[in-house]
């Protein structure tokens, strides 16, 4: 589906303080109803427009906060209008949105400016005539907060953990489900939480102290990843990070540490021969290539030609020469190359997923998936497990992955495939959840081996 394009304001929104980071966020918001993907709709929406650094992370705090919380914020203004929010044009709910995510939300943002440049969005787009009704609705808002005020809390468990976390209802029903009331908390509390910033450390290239130390001198500030032998977490750092020290030498990439922690488990060696078989942007590859120490092969296999490019650039500006791009789908590879029965050592099937692992990285996410779309992904799964099988050597070790927390994407999936497949030994299995604390992505993960000799 195509965005529509943002309404042409009447005046210049630079002229106004402020204003032109929330007319991106705005923008975002409207692309996302869409049906853009968040981060690619932020990405345009700030190539648009001219932004220094603070109204660059002013712009993405309001549109990925107002994104996570949409479901919270259409309770409010369903409390708060006269017009419930599902009845309102999509125009006014995305920048009321707008507005109410700064004064309930953002303790640093003034409640004047979160007003006052809300009503000016409005004057300068097609809203004028509904002008008045965004002045009312804030400033009843801003009248709600300073008197404590809060919404009704819902008897039922699901629905008030779907209200206080933003949620969709079957998402919240289904974590009780799996992981009990406390567990389901802590779930929904890690979905809310901005995510941190990870890096992987190139050992081809450098290691963790030469690049926390070049970090630390422009003012970068890391501190090592728990479990991560080459992970970084990000501390303190501004601007672009393609402009930190060590980005254009290849010394170090973007990978959230749940990702540092598949490639590990296919526990490649050099000389070997190893198939990533749903491989785009590169990460995984590119670390498996790292880890063998760029001795041997590593096949990159995606179906689209563009992402696939992405590969090629990564592995280009790390240095490395083991990964070979090939443009195919993974679930008909015998057929395509059937020179590749029983060729590879290792094989990595990082799973198209729902992705309900990544709710923090991907606040829309929850907006979009739905049960329907999980059931539709299941026979994908299948049909790649099985395609990649006929593959692997005799002895060797399959990594199934996803980014999800849905148990038949998963555990369910991977019990069907040893039913079928008696001549593969569950290694390990691990299940991690979205945490709080510990930070990082919810992931699964299955080590499968093939009978015969190593």
């Amino acid at each position: 589906m195509i965005a529509p394009a943002p309404s042409s304001p009447t005046a210049s929104d630079s002229d106004v303080q402020g204003l032109l980071p929330r007319r991106v966020a705005w923008d975002v918001l409207q692309a996302v109803a869409a049906g853009a993907y968040a981060d690619l709709a932020l990405e345009r929406a700030l190539r648009r427009h001219r932004l220094n650094s603070a109204d660059r992370g002013l712009a993405t705090e309001i549109a990925y906060g107002a994104i996570r919380q949409r479901q919270w914020l259409d309770a409010w203004l369903d409390r708060l209008g006269k017009v419930p929010s599902q009845k309102q044009p999509p125009q006014l709910r995305w920048l009321l949105h707008v507005g109410l995510y700064q004064l309930l939300r953002m303790e640093r943002i003034p409640a004047a400016a979160a007003v006052n440049t809300a009503v000016e969005l409005a004057k300068r787009s097609k809203l004028k005539r509904l002008t008045p009704v965004v002045n009312a609705v804030l400033r009843s808002a801003r009248r709600a907060q300073e008197a404590a005020e809060t919404l009704p809390v819902p008897e039922a468990a699901a629905e008030r953990l779907a209200l206080n976390h933003s949620l969709p209802l079957w998402l919240t029903q289904s974590l009780l489900q799996w992981r009990g009331e406390a567990g389901a908390v802590a779930v929904a509390q890690a979905c809310n939480q901005v995510p941190s910033i990870d890096l992987r450390v190139n050992r081809l290239r450098s290691n963790l102290h030469e690049a926390q130390q070049a970090l630390g001198e422009s003012a970068v500030e890391t501190l090592p990843i728990p479990g991560c032998s080459d992970g970084l977490q990000v501390l303190k750092g501004g601007g672009d990070l393609r402009q930190w020290p060590g980005y254009q030498q290849g010394y170090w990439c973007v990978q959230d540490r749940a990702a540092q922690w598949i490639a590990p488990l296919l526990d490649p060696q050099p000389g070997e021969r190893i198939l990533d078989a749903c491989a785009a942007p590169g990460g995984k590859a590119t670390h498996l290539a790292e880890l063998m120490t760029d001795r041997g092969e590593v096949w990159a296999v995606d179906r689209s030609a563009g992402r696939l490019q992405r590969v090629v650039d990564n592995a280009a500006r790390l240095g490395i020469q083991s990964v070979h791009p090939l443009e195919a789908d993974a679930t008909a590879l015998l057929k395509l190359k059937p020179e590749w029965r029983r060729s590879f050592d290792r094989i990595l099937l990082d799973a198209p997923c729902s992705g309900l692992g990544t709710l923090a990285r991907h606040p829309d996410a929850r907006w979009r998936i739905t049960p329907v779309q999980i059931e539709e992904l299941l026979g994908l799964q299948q049909s790649l497990l099985e395609g990649v099988l006929p593959l692997l050597t005799k002895g060797g070790r399959l990594v199934y992955g996803t980014c999800t927390i849905h148990p038949a994407e998963n555990e369910a999936q991977i019990k069907a495939f040893l039913d079928r497949h008696p001549e593969l030994d569950l290694v390990v299995e691990e299940q991690r959840w979205p945490d709080p604390e510990v930070g990082g992505d919810g992931f699964y993960a299955a080590v499968l081996k093939q009978h015969g000799c190593a």
